[in-house]
């Protein structure tokens, strides 16, 4: 089986996703269970898989992005919390310190320093988190990368008060944003072509 010979390097990813890194045509190549466990591991909408899969070839990782962003307009509320079921819930206390209790270094990968939270902001986030789960009836979902708590803090107060269909569109733009991330970081840079 093609998969079987595909070097596979494993990593984590938001959620402590487990996924390969393939080039664009070693995608392409996979088979149709293989390829929908590719694209559902960048979006847990089971739908979305499925219409990725059936949309290969991809020519390049922007026509691989322009199709996926496509394929999310098309999907409705059912699939947008398939994919939000997809991540874990940051209203845990003990989660959100372990998140941003953490060194973080900058993008040459020098030492910036420590990002401490203060215990303040980690317990308001948690809070607003179940707050926001229990009137919208899914997880907070946003886009967190390069976000601090405190951001994440901003962010959460100023849409838990939106109406939900507002907020259900707010929160499927930025899952369509955490799946182009995800789609980019599962492929090999160094061996894909843009036209």
């Amino acid at each position: 089986m093609f998969l079987d010979h595909l070097v596979r390097k494993r990593k984590n990813c938001h959620a402590n996703l487990r996924y390969w890194i393939m080039t664009l045509d070693e995608l392409n190549r996979l088979g149709k269970n293989a390829a929908e466990d590719f694209f559902s591991q960048c979006c847990s909408a089971s739908r979305w898989a499925a219409t990725m899969v059936k949309q290969r070839p991809y020519q390049s990782l922007t026509n691989l992005q322009q199709t996926a962003e496509i394929a999310w307009q098309g999907m409705q509320r059912p699939d947008f919390i398939a994919a939000f079921e997809g991540h874990p819930k940051i209203g845990d206390p003990a989660s959100l310190k372990k998140k941003y209790r953490s060194t973080l270094a900058t993008a040459s990968h020098e030492q910036s320093g420590v990002n401490v939270a203060p215990e303040h902001v980690l317990d308001d986030l948690a809070q607003l988190n179940r707050r926001y789960e229990k009137r919208f009836g899914y997880i907070f979902i946003v886009c967190a990368t390069g976000k601090s708590a405190a951001e994440m803090l901003e962010i959460i107060k100023a849409r838990i008060n939106n109406t939900a269909h507002s907020e259900l569109e707010i929160a499927a733009a930025e899952q369509a944003k955490i799946t182009a991330i995800r789609i980019s970081s599962m492929l090999d840079h160094n061996q894909q072509s843009e036209p």
